[in-house]
């Protein structure tokens, strides 16, 4: 993985995508502290990126519905979203 700081980022912008299009990860350091990696875009369907994690280690799926949820809680009055609108107002 290639490291860079903001400024030489900054001034060889283009450089450093062509990179991550090739299939490079980039780590962004400001003051050499590591605050952010660019990797390249994958696109992936749902049940890939459950894949992806199964893969990972991150999630373990059966490729079934998830059992023991409980069922969705119904809220009375205003949804959040009306009240933030009223709040704005």
């Amino acid at each position: 993985m290639e490291t860079v700081g903001i400024r030489e980022l900054k001034r060889n912008l283009s450089e450093y995508l062509r990179s991550v299009k090739a299939g490079k990860k980039v780590l962004i350091t400001d003051r050499k502290k590591e605050i952010a990696v660019i990797v390249p875009f994958r696109k992936f369907d749902d049940q890939g990126k459950i894949l992806q994690l199964v893969r990972e280690g991150v999630a373990d799926w059966s490729g079934e519905r998830p059992r023991g949820m409980s069922a969705r809680i119904r809220s009375k009055g205003k949804s959040v979203s009306e009240a933030v609108v009223e709040d704005r107002r």
